[in-house]
C-alpha cells in the first residue's frame, strides 16, 4: 500500500516534476507477466527514478547495507526500502550470490517485474563495467525475457558522494526484450551464462552510450581506493 502512495501521490509526482525524465521505449515493458529489467547503475537516484515512471510495480535487489545502517537514520532507511518492497542482498561471497538468485527467482515466480543492476554496484566514474552472471542465471532458470535499460544523466545529477541530487533533466531508455530461451537448461554452464550476461551488457551499452570497461566495478573501485591511499606518500 505504501508503495503506491509513494509512487502516485508523493515521490512519483515530485520526481517527474523535478527531473522531467525523457522516457524512451516504455512499450517494451510487458503489461503483465514476469520479466527482468537490467540496467546500468550510475546514481543513488536510479532506485527511485525508474520505478517512478513504470506503470507496473518493480522489485529491486538492493544491497544489504541499506537495511543495516546504525541509528535513527539507518532504521528509517531500512523501513523505507522495506516498505517499497526492495529485497536486501548480501554482496559478499558466493553463497550470498546464490541467496540473491533465490530471492530474484521468487519474485519472478509470482509473475512480477524484477529490477537488477548487473554491475553489482554503482559506477564510480560514469563508465559501464562488466556484468555479474546472476542476471543470466535467473533469466535462464525462470525462462523470462530481459529488458535492457539505460539511465542517462543520473551520474551528473548525483555522482558518488553527493547526498542531494542536482535538478537536471534525465533520460530513461528501455530496449527490446532479449530472449534467452535457446539457453534453456544451461544455467550451470559458465560459457553460457557469461555469453548471456555479455549480451545483456552490450544491449545496455548500446542504449547508454557509455564507455565500457571489461572489469568488475567493485574491483576497479578497490584499485582506485588503494591508489588514493598512496598519493599522500608520494607528495611528501
Amino acid at each position: 500500500m505504501f508503495y503506491y502512495v509513494l509512487k502516485y501521490a508523493v515521490l512519483g509526482p515530485l520526481l517527474r516534476l523535478a527531473f522531467r525524465p525523457r522516457i524512451e521505449g516504455l512499450e517494451h515493458i510487458p503489461d503483465e507477466g514476469a520479466a527482468i529489467v537490467a540496467g546500468n547503475h550510475l546514481s543513488f537516484s536510479d532506485h527511485f527514478l525508474m520505478p517512478a515512471i513504470l506503470k507496473r510495480r518493480i522489485t529491486f535487489l538492493a544491497k544489504a547495507e541499506y537495511f543495516t545502517g546504525p541509528g535513527i537514520k539507518g532504521r528509517l532507511t531500512a523501513a523505507f526500502f522495506h516498505s517499497i518492497g526492495q529485497i536486501p542482498v548480501d554482496r559478499s561471497g558466493k553463497e550470498a550470490g546464490q541467496a540473491a538468485i533465490r530471492e530474484g527467482l521468487g519474485v519472478l515466480s509470482k509473475g512480477e517485474l524484477l529490477g537488477i543492476y548487473p554491475e553489482g554496484t554503482r559506477s564510480h566514474d560514469g563508465r559501464l563495467y562488466k556484468g555479474k552472471v546472476g542476471v543470466a542465471v535467473m533469466a535462464i532458470k525462470a525462462g523470462v525475457p530481459v529488458i535492457p535499460c539505460a539511465m542517462v544523466g543520473t551520474f551528473e545529477i548525483q555522482p558518488p558522494g553527493q547526498k542531494v541530487p542536482s535538478i537536471k533533466r534525465v533520460t530513461i531508455r528501455f530496449g527490446e526484450p532479449l530472449d534467452f530461451s535457446r539457453y534453456a537448461g544451461l544455467e550451470d554452464q559458465k560459457a553460457a551464462i557469461r555469453a548471456v550476461t555479455d549480451e545483456i551488457m552490450y544491449a545496455v551499452l548500446g542504449l547508454s552510450g557509455q564507455e565500457y570497461v571489461d572489469e568488475y566495478a567493485a574491483k576497479a573501485k578497490a584499485a582506485q581506493a588503494e591508489e588514493s591511499k598512496k598519493l599522500p606518500r608520494r607528495s611528501r
